[in-house]
């Protein structure tokens, strides 16, 4: 009986102390809680911008493979060899695996 004296009144509330063990459980306990959620969504954005950053310096070299291969017939003749194995009509192609 002492020791309930000497607790204070607010904390004998059973409102507040409800309140207060509900916000612990959302913020720690809950699998949806603030900071482990916050720390995900944070990992997924950077994972995110370096991808996006990795297709845009792709779609930069491919801009610029395009516009050699516009300008260039010789290049636009290497490319079609190397990539499609395409060939004058009095040549012979060897293919040798790596």
């Amino acid at each position: 009986m002492r020791i309930l004296k000497n607790i204070p009144s607010w904390l004998k509330n059973k409102y507040l102390l409800t309140m207060l063990v509900f916000s612990v459980w959302l913020l720690f306990f809950d699998d949806r809680d603030i900071i482990t959620t916050h720390f995900k969504h944070r990992n997924e954005l950077r994972q995110l911008e370096q991808s996006r950053n990795y297709y845009l310096q792709q779609i930069d070299t491919t801009k610029k493979e395009l516009d050699d291969l516009k300008q260039n017939p010789e290049m636009l003749e290497k490319y079609a060899r190397e990539k499609y194995w395409m060939k004058k009509d009095n040549e012979d192609l060897f293919i040798l695996p790596e």
